[in-house]
């Protein structure tokens, strides 16, 4: 086992001051961003808008992570975007730049050899490039149709060296983009679900009731006339605490719980001489089965009830869904 390497003696307090200045020197940064930012922000915005084809997001080194996140960003909030190797791209790659496209190039620098092997060829395609680079005056910026400047005062490394706050700009920068873009397209939050279906959002946006429910022999049901022993045998069979009273062609008239029985009880009535109708809980609360199972959530919560009813366009009987079915969906 190799013998771990010897090192200054640890001073928590100095780590914990390189931590804060850290943090105000990347907070400076973002506010040095921001007043740097003018009238390219806009030009760029619109040249992605009109264009045909994608964003193509290139970075070496840091700026290529970052420019992989900036590219995820963007296709998840309706800007189609993809990431390309500056490096790869000499040998191949660059076949997946194609006329209509926009060329996003980060570069701190703007002195990357890699760009400047691909640069004249990017040119030649007859797309957007844009450079985002901490350098106006740099290469990359000089031979790009936009840039927009990255730039930051200085790195919060000690050094000054590794790209610490110059990564925290451009990351930043990349977030500020995508903001401007999905609000100038309108993108809302039901677009965002159909980017995300396996996220939460994605669940409460996509997921409707009839995705959910019980169906079929699965619905807890009985007729008006039913008599109460017949009726509590459903309701116990079916295991949803509920059975719901309905005439044959499903128009519902009413609901009875398990909190209904245990008031019949509490009362002493005689259960045995009673029917459905004499006992159900008239007007029950019912959701379309074409509804979302976030709004079915929403009604259970305001009404603070376990279990919902569900109708067709029709207003027939369907289905039955409760709280357990939301929670096993992860819907709430």
């Amino acid at each position: 086992m190799p013998a771990k390497p010897a090192f200054p003696a640890f001073d928590a307090e100095r780590a914990l001051q390189l931590a804060r200045s850290t943090f105000d020197i990347e907070a400076q940064a973002l506010l040095g961003l921001k007043a740097r930012q003018g009238e390219s922000f806009g030009q760029v915005c619109r040249a992605i808008l009109e264009c045909n084809g994608r964003v193509v997001v290139m970075g070496m080194g840091k700026s290529g992570h970052v420019g992989r996140k900036i590219a995820a960003t963007l296709a998840s909030t309706g800007t189609p975007a993809l990431f390309v190797h500056p490096a790869e791209a000499s040998h191949g790659d660059l076949g997946m730049v194609a006329p209509g496209d926009v060329v996003l190039a980060i570069s701190n620098s703007g002195e990357s050899d890699e760009f400047a092997a691909i640069v004249p060829a990017i040119k030649r395609l007859g797309v957007t490039l844009v450079a985002m680079t901490g350098r106006p005056d740099s290469s990359l910026a000089l031979h790009a149709d936009l840039a927009l400047s990255s730039a930051v005062d200085q790195e919060a490394c000690p050094l000054n060296l590794a790209p610490t706050a110059s990564t925290t700009a451009q990351m930043a920068l990349g977030d500020a983009l995508a903001v401007a873009l999905l609000d100038a397209r309108g993108f809302r939050e039901d677009d965002f679900a159909r980017s995300h279906p396996g996220g939460s959002l994605g669940r409460k946006l996509l997921m409707h009731v009839r995705d959910l429910m019980r169906s079929g022999d699965d619905v807890p049901r009985v007729a008006p006339d039913t008599p109460f022993t017949d009726m509590l045998r459903e309701m116990t069979g079916k295991g949803l605490g509920f059975t719901a009273v309905a005439d044959p062609d499903g128009r519902v008239h009413g609901i009875f719980t398990d909190g209904d029985l245990r008031r019949l009880i509490e009362r002493g009535a005689d259960l045995r001489a009673l029917r459905a109708a004499d006992v159900m809980h008239p007007g029950p609360r019912l959701v379309c089965a074409d509804a979302l199972a976030v709004e079915a959530a929403d009604v259970m919560e305001q009404h603070r009830i376990t279990s919902v009813l569900v109708i067709d366009a029709a207003g027939r009987l369907v289905g039955a869904l409760n709280s357990n079915d939301l929670m096993r969906a992860k819907v709430i």
